[in-house]
């Protein structure tokens, strides 16, 4: 049984005037995105800025995270990291917070063979009883996950149970469930392809879109997934200005601007991210108001 199944929202993390973790904040968004039909919480993905967040920090985050949900959608817990044994102490740590799953990102940096990779996420696997979201986003990481790399993890290890394909490469996403036998819990992990991946099988999305509309981020798939692809494929390139907008710089400082402007008040980005370029933003806002959102 899959974890969830729509628009998973990616979740920023809000921070306070001296850039700590504003967790009153974090409370608000998390029942803004739950009120308004989002499918499940990733905690401490990239869009939380985990690569910033002191491992107590990140703890912290899930467990406020979890105790806030109290059970309404599932929490995904992002507890990825380059180093196998940390990986394992996150992923316990997130376990014996209740959370309902893990969001393990491919290792960066010092990157790692495709047998590196079947030996990475097994060990993690083996060490914590909870269900498994690979993720695979070469972009950032240096490390593309290759379909036989799924395939293989998939078939031997029970509690690896999807994956969030971001490398925005379709031909691979096909040969992915070609070699899955489509049964692979599929979600898009670029807000730009939810129909395109929806289409080869795919469950929902792990979204930054659904930070600033939830509903109709969950619409798309939900659309979708009961035969209504039509209306689904209107709302995605109805959207997509915006898409682009919250991805020219790089992630998640747009999608925290978008925030600001609605009034949420998240807070700057810790370095080495920075504030947002005027012209981006200027495009980014009039994307904004092009989908009907108010601007503060």
């Amino acid at each position: 049984m899959a974890i969830f199944k729509g628009a998973g929202v990616a979740i920023v993390t809000p921070f306070d005037e001296k850039l700590n973790v504003n967790y009153e904040k974090l409370g608000e968004l998390i029942d803004y995105q739950i009120e308004n039909s989002t499918d499940s919480i990733i905690i401490c993905g990239t869009t939380g800025e985990s690569s910033t967040l002191t491992e107590k920090e990140h703890m912290e985050c899930i467990r406020y995270t979890v105790d806030k949900v109290a059970g309404r959608v599932p929490v995904i817990a992002g507890t990825g990291s380059n180093c196998t044994q940390t990986a394992i102490e996150l992923s316990d740590d997130a376990r014996r917070a209740g959370a309902d799953g893990l969001l393990l990102v491919t290792p960066y940096y010092n990157k790692a063979t495709q047998k590196g990779l079947v030996q990475h996420f097994t060990m993690i696997a083996k060490a914590v009883d909870l269900p498994i979201i690979l993720y695979n986003v070469p972009g950032r990481t240096g490390c593309n996950l290759m379909p036989s790399t799924v395939a293989e993890l998939f078939q031997n290890v029970d509690n690896i149970v999807g994956i969030k394909e971001a490398s925005g490469n379709i031909s691979q996403v096909v040969e992915l469930m070609h070699r899955t036998k489509g049964e692979i819990d599929l979600y898009s992990g670029n807000d730009d392809q939810v129909v395109p991946l929806l289409s080869l099988g795919g469950i929902g999305v792990i979204s930054v879109l659904s930070n600033i509309l939830p509903r109709q981020t969950h619409d798309i798939v939900a659309d979708f997934l009961k035969g209504d692809i039509k209306k689904s494929l209107e709302t995605q390139l109805k959207l997509i200005p915006l898409i682009e907008a919250l991805f020219c710089e790089v992630n998640p400082i747009p999608v925290k601007k978008a925030l600001n402007l609605m009034g949420f008040q998240v807070g700057s980005l810790r370095s080495p991210l920075t504030e947002m370029e005027e012209a981006n933003a200027e495009r980014l806002m009039k994307a904004m108001k092009d989908c009907g959102i108010a601007v503060v």
